[in-house]
């Protein structure tokens, strides 16, 4: 099994070693032959940013492309993400329970303490955008006759 995770997209922009590709992100169920009638199939674009090294590949704007990361860095960006704001969030909300003994001040207090943790994250951005890397291959399209 493969620890790479694919999707294929199109070149948007080229800014010398600067890609933008979209990409169609689908959930599990929305290849189902009856997806078009189901309200749990659900898809999204988005745009990924990839940075070329040296001597690659050159891509132009409508390139079609795979876009590939490996599982280990999803996972780093879940947790930068979501799983460690949320602990940040609940052992705020704890100590300004006992601290206070207010739950509305305390719900406050927690949600306040987001703003410190997303600025360490904006200050660091570039230093997790080494870690969290995008690849990226042109497509090969067989055409059967």
């Amino acid at each position: 099994m493969s620890d790479k995770i694919n999707h294929s997209g199109v070149v948007e922009t080229v800014d010398g070693e600067h890609l933008r590709v979209r990409i169609l992100q689908t959930s599990a169920c929305s290849a189902c032959k009856v997806a078009g009638h189901c309200s749990a199939a659900e898809s999204k674009e988005k745009i990924v940013d990839v940075v070329l090294g040296k001597g690659s590949v050159d891509y132009k704007v409508g390139d079609n492309v795979v876009v590939s990361t490996t599982q280990s860095a999803v996972g780093k960006a879940l947790f930068v993400g979501f799983l460690l704001p949320f602990g940040v969030m609940v052992v705020a909300l704890l100590v300004a329970i006992v601290v206070t003994s207010d739950e509305l001040v305390s719900a406050l207090v927690a949600i306040a303490s987001l703003v410190p943790y997303y600025f360490i994250i904006y200050i660091l951005r570039d230093r997790l955008g080494r870690s969290v890397t995008f690849s990226i291959e042109k497509e090969i399209i067989n055409k059967t006759y």
